[in-house]
């Protein structure tokens, strides 16, 4: 039961020591672990809630440290898993008329004779209600984080207030990870590639451009290696963003081999399906290497759900880049904010957990000034904190080249100190979790 927790931290396994008390109950629903922490799973004491938006028992009160460990009344591999899977929404009882697969299809079948107002004013209706979701938490959710943390904490304790090893989360210790990346839509949006990885590289900021291979327009070779070899980076963008690439399982089958097809053909190493659709259950038939389809908390999306992270993890055998921040268009369109206030208030409550901010500004959106100077005020911050040396800008081949590496290294005892093992280990810095007056705080070697 301490899997998650172990392959969070890349800590060595004597210092995960939670133990399940108990026999949980076979009921699934929320509770909380602490004051914040929302959790969806069983548990062996008290009740849990069938919605999370009621009163919640606090499985904290139940947790005990003694010499030996501390004993939970719940699983938190099931809890964390339950969270980033998104298994909870089966149960959030949140159904609405504009949201279900009917008024999708209807909705994609007319969207080319639909106005572009036509089209927002549908979408608006079909979110009128995000503002009265309590879970996820909004604008970020970092209820894996702040489970993982208070184990932590309650293990450092058991240890008598001993220092805990683990691999810090970033290469060469950065704090925390930015990546920037462009979805292309349409005509437009393509034809503007080219004046965006302009904007991308006054700034020094290489980003990756997500590119639909069917029916929304042309593509040649040509185009794709003129972004390739200008360092940005190339993924499959759905198949034709027609918003239907979940809608039955016999249909995704049928449309994920020639996705696979096409990207062998771009040379792509990443995903991210149209419109954030997903069902991770069905992830086992990509032959990608990492997903980028999967929001923090979906208020604002078509799917909502979230996966309640700001770190990657792994669904199988594929990394999850989680979408963290507020895309662009829901930006512009439906909270009607041209400043990057929001966008700097979403990266100050990841980087509070070391986490990655992932962006999807698309091309289609920055082409009048207004946007676009959005968009150049982003880059700004980010480069303004990369030169504080607070965040790693990286592309996503990058980070899920790095994760993969921290997921296959360990530490090992070399005499009083911890040495690490395993790939790309002369990029990687051994941290310790440490109690400062009562406060679990974080220190790098």
């Amino acid at each position: 039961m301490n899997r998650t927790f172990v392959d969070y931290y890349r800590c060595p396994e004597e210092f995960a020591g939670c133990f399940l008390h108990g026999e949980p109950s076979r009921h699934l629903g929320h509770f909380r672990f602490g004051p914040d922490a929302i959790c969806y799973g069983s548990i062996s004491k008290g009740a849990v809630q069938p919605s999370p938006d009621g009163e919640l028992h606090d499985a904290l009160k139940d947790a005990v440290v003694e010499r030996w460990g501390v004993s939970l009344s719940f699983d938190p591999d099931q809890v964390v898993n339950n969270l980033r899977f998104e298994r909870y929404c089966g149960n959030s009882g949140r159904h609405s008329i504009l949201s279900g697969r009917l008024a999708n299809k209807l909705y994609y079948l007319a969207r080319p004779i639909l106005g572009v107002g036509v089209r927002r004013h549908l979408q608006k209706l079909r979110l009128a209600d995000w503002r009265s979701i309590r879970f996820p938490r909004w604008p970020v959710d970092r209820t894996v984080e702040q489970v993982h943390e208070t184990m932590l904490h309650l293990c450092v304790q058991a240890q008598k207030g001993k220092r805990v090893p683990f691999i810090w989360f970033w290469p060469k210790g950065f704090p925390s990870c930015a990546v920037v990346t462009h979805d292309v839509e349409a005509v437009k949006g393509r034809d503007f590639c080219p004046a965006l990885m302009d904007i991308d590289d006054n700034f020094g900021i290489k980003s990756s451009f997500q590119l639909v291979p069917e029916v929304r327009y042309a593509l040649n070779r040509s185009f794709i290696e003129s972004i390739r070899s200008r360092g940005f980076e190339v993924n499959v963008h759905d198949l034709n963003h027609d918003g239907r690439l979940f809608a039955s399982e016999e249909k995704f089958f049928n449309r994920v081999q020639r996705i696979n097809q096409h990207g062998r053909t771009f040379g792509a190493h990443g995903f991210r399906s149209g419109a954030l659709y997903r069902n991770l259950a069905w992830y086992g038939a990509f032959e990608f290497s990492y997903d980028m389809s999967v929001p923090n908390a979906a208020h604002l999306d078509p799917q909502r759900g979230g996966c309640c992270t700001v770190m990657p993890y792994f669904i199988g055998k594929i990394l999850e880049l989680p979408v963290t921040t507020t895309q662009d268009y829901s930006l512009f369109y439906i909270l009607k904010q041209y400043s990057i206030d929001h966008w700097k208030r979403q990266i100050a409550q990841i980087m509070e957990k070391q986490g990655l901010a992932s962006f999807i500004v698309h091309p289609d959106y920055v082409l009048e000034a207004r946007t676009r100077d959005t968009y150049k005020s982003l880059l700004t911050y980010l480069v303004d904190l990369r030169s504080k040396g607070k965040i790693w800008v990286a592309l996503p081949r990058e980070i899920n080249d790095w994760w993969r590496a921290r997921s296959q290294m360990k530490l090992v005892r070399q005499g009083n100190n911890w040495a690490l093992e395993g790939p790309e280990k002369d990029q990687a810095r051994v941290a310790y979790a440490v109690l400062d007056g009562g406060r679990l705080v974080y220190e790098l070697s």
